[in-house]
């Protein structure tokens, strides 16, 4: 944040939090329980598909209810890690991948990888439902405003 402020300030913004929309796209803030202070997902939705973008959180947020991606956490592995003092923490691949199959997620992507699924990917295993995120991925949503012209 400290890094965020600062570059912001060179160029005479103010970071904040909030949703934002054009040319049909909608990104809106949403909470999520991941630590002591206030943090958020967003919610992309373009008229036609919808994407969470969820890389952090302690107990899966039920916004991303139906959305055709989510991007998810993947510290844990088998058990979700738990900040000290019990302020929150980080849920884990078991856990996510069975709610985001519960609330009807489409497609699953871990984004927010840590070291035991690293350690999991390692020794080959892979998630009930959901997807490994890789470096360089690209994923596309259709848009409304877009389709337009396609034809």
């Amino acid at each position: 944040m400290p890094e965020i402020r600062r570059r912001a300030g060179g160029l005479g913004v103010e970071p904040t939090v909030g949703s934002f929309e054009a040319d049909g796209v909608e990104v809106r803030s949403r909470p999520v329980r991941h630590t002591s202070h206030p943090t958020v997902g967003y919610l992309i939705d373009t008229g036609r598909q919808r994407a969470a973008w969820a890389p952090e959180f302690w107990v899966f947020p039920e916004w991303v209810r139906g959305v055709d991606l989510m991007f998810a956490d993947a510290a844990g592995w088998r058990r979700p890690i738990g900040f000290a003092g019990g302020v929150g923490g980080h849920a884990c691949v078991r856990d996510v991948s069975a709610a985001a199959c519960r609330v009807g997620v489409r497609r699953l992507v871990f984004a927010h990888i840590g070291r035991p699924s690293i350690r999991a990917i390692d020794r080959g295993e892979r998630p009930a439902f959901g997807e490994w995120g890789e470096d360089g991925a690209v994923f596309r949503l259709r848009c409304k405003q877009l389709m337009r012209y396609a034809r």
